[in-house]
């Protein structure tokens, strides 16, 4: 199946798509830095380049874009009808990379979380997500996923956190 845009507009619109200050990850930072957080941004001497640190609890917080990082099952990820083998290689890529950067953070005594766009798209998860941030802050899990329940699982519209 061909493209629907020519390449020259296909990159123009690649082009814009940035990998910080995304708004996801304006959202989150401007809920914890609400609740009374402070973090550093973007430590590239960390796996991964986590999106938000906070050095003296050790957290390293990732904000995912459920396209880009493969999350499943959610709405918002499909693989493009275009290039389909192009995109299963570059998406599995990045879910590579994401799990060898949360290894590599448990390895150096890091408990990372990651907070899909999903939780933030949803506006009654996103009415929990404060709570759900600073309950696994202030836990102990050295590993926990924030995401919207997806429509056809019970208990829909609330925040998950998956360990």
């Amino acid at each position: 199946m061909a493209d629907v845009v020519s390449p020259a507009k296909r990159s123009q619109m690649m082009s814009g798509i940035r990998g910080v200050n995304t708004r996801p990850e304006v959202a989150v930072r401007k809920l914890l830095f609400g609740l009374g957080y402070r973090f550093r941004l973007h430590r590239r001497d960390l796996p991964g380049s986590p999106d938000i640190v906070m050095p003296g609890r050790k957290v390293a917080v990732f904000v995912q874009g459920c396209f880009w990082h493969r999350h499943q099952p959610c709405r918002y990820f499909k693989v493009p009808a275009t290039r389909r083998e192009f995109w299963q290689t570059k998406l599995e890529a990045n879910a590579g990379r994401d799990q060898l950067s949360v290894a590599r953070l448990k390895e150096l005594g890091w408990r990372t979380l990651w907070v899909w766009e999903c939780a933030l798209r949803d506006s009654v998860t996103r009415a929990s997500l404060p709570a759900v941030l600073r309950s696994w802050i202030e836990g102990d899990e050295e590993f926990g996923e924030v995401g919207a329940t997806p429509a056809h699982l019970p208990g829909q519209h609330q925040a998950v956190v998956r360990r």
